[in-house]
């Protein structure tokens, strides 16, 4: 079982404890940290990965993940960046995000380790490191949950989903479906704006192979297109065998 961790969260959390701190003690925290994660999961190898600077995401809307920018970073960020590529030989992603790395490399013979909830996308055997928990998904499990990310949005990332929609009331409309489709319509039904639809898609999906941005296949847009058009036909069906009010008809009876 090979490990593929999220670096870009050890860098993190070792950042901010140690902001008070010196470098080396900064260092240490990392350095410990990615042996815990080996340790727990009982994992002879490993592949750690870091976001680069680059990000496909950007060039689909300049405003995800802009309110992060005004945030100050960690003390070490940085310079832990660079200790785990120089003593942990941690990849630097490039044009994708470390979260879309790991949905890539990730098979039947790995381990995600993160504590990122996105990766819950992505099937297989999962580790969160910090409340030292293992499950797995399922992937019915990763797809719905996508669906509601869809629906929700992600706030934490500026991705605004749709509005009301929070994560009971989409478990209640995604948890019973089983099919793609199925939660594509449940889905885009709810958007006053597809385009809007579209561009969060792109922005909430994880990559499970290399290229692999999310767009509504054929299958999704007919079966979408069908439905609407049997909601229409039963509307229309409906109205014609309702039978007229007494008002419409000037049959009321008289006083």
């Amino acid at each position: 079982m090979q490990a593929i961790v999220d670096a870009d969260i050890v860098i993190f959390r070792c950042a901010v404890v140690s902001e008070q701190d010196s470098f080396n003690v900064a260092c240490l925290r990392a350095d410990d940290m990615m042996r815990r994660i080996l340790v727990q999961t009982q994992a002879p190898t490993y592949r750690a990965f870091i976001s680069g600077g680059e990000n496909f995401r950007y060039n689909i809307d300049s405003n995800y993940k802009a309110h992060r920018k005004l945030k100050a970073d960690p003390r070490w960020r940085e310079d832990l960046k660079q200790f785990l590529i120089t003593e942990w030989g941690a990849e630097v992603t490039d044009g994708i995000e470390a979260d879309d790395a790991l949905g890539i490399y990730q098979t039947p013979n790995t381990i995600i380790c993160s504590i990122d909830k996105d990766l819950k996308q992505i099937p297989g055997k999962h580790y969160n490191f910090v409340k030292e928990e293992f499950f797995d998904i399922e992937p019915l499990e990763a797809l719905q949950f996508f669906y509601k990310q869809l629906m929700i949005g992600d706030t934490a990332d500026n991705i605004f989903g749709v509005k009301g929609i929070g994560p009971k009331k989409a478990d209640k409309l995604i948890d019973p479906l089983i099919e793609e489709e199925e939660m594509y319509f449940t889905v885009r039904r709810l958007y006053d704006d597809y385009e809007r639809m579209l561009r969060n898609g792109k922005l909430l999906w994880i990559m499970k192979r290399e290229g692999d941005i999310w767009t509504p296949g054929e299958e999704l847009s007919t079966y979408y297109d069908q439905q609407v058009r049997e909601l229409a036909l039963k509307s229309e069906t409906s109205a014609a065998q309702t039978p007229p009010s007494s008002e419409n008809t000037g049959q009321g009876t008289s006083g």
